[in-house]
């Protein structure tokens, strides 16, 4: 067990370091998970100010959901069924799944992600950064409690927002 204060590996169990004296009692005691929750990180995600999402139901053609992307110069739409988010289709997924198809119809069910990972309104930054860098997401939704569809979080407007509080 490392001591804290001297960095000395000592023995498992040891109550006192051998080298400096410090209590290791402690040590071993995980500590509850606030220490993000500074300034910038521990803001929610309501602080962005995530707009509303474009949205296409799932029996659209992934044309649709393209054409939709490009005229309003965003980089993602949300796939719903009843309202209910069951997908996500991103300029990655244009790229990566629709580029090189055959001419024709395409179904964006047939070329979304589906049961993207998402967030709720109320989670601090620092989830949504974790939740990017282990998925390795650019675009996260973010739903209500039932599931519908209420904004997406992107890691431009997350590198925006603490940006301008750096300031």
């Amino acid at each position: 067990m490392l001591c804290p204060v001297c960095r000395h590996d000592n023995f498992e169990g040891e109550d006192n370091c051998d080298n400096c004296g410090a209590d290791l009692r402690t040590v071993d005691i995980p500590a509850s998970a606030v220490d993000y929750r500074g300034r910038l990180l521990g803001e929610h995600l309501d602080d962005l100010g995530a707009a509303i999402p474009e949205t296409i139901d799932s029996g659209a053609d992934a044309s649709d959901a393209i054409q939709r992307m490009h005229d309003t110069g965003i980089d993602c739409v949300l796939v719903t069924e009843g309202g209910r988010l069951v997908g996500i289709f991103t300029d990655r997924d244009a790229v990566l799944k629709v580029a090189g198809r055959p001419p024709g119809p395409c179904p964006i069910a047939d070329v979304m992600t589906r049961d993207p990972v998402v967030l709720r309104h109320d989670d601090p930054i620092a989830v949504a950064i974790h939740k990017m860098a282990v998925g390795g997401f650019r675009h996260i939704p973010i739903v209500d409690g039932v599931g519908l569809p209420t904004g997406v979080v992107s890691a431009r407007d997350v590198f925006r927002h603490i940006a301008a509080e750096l300031r």
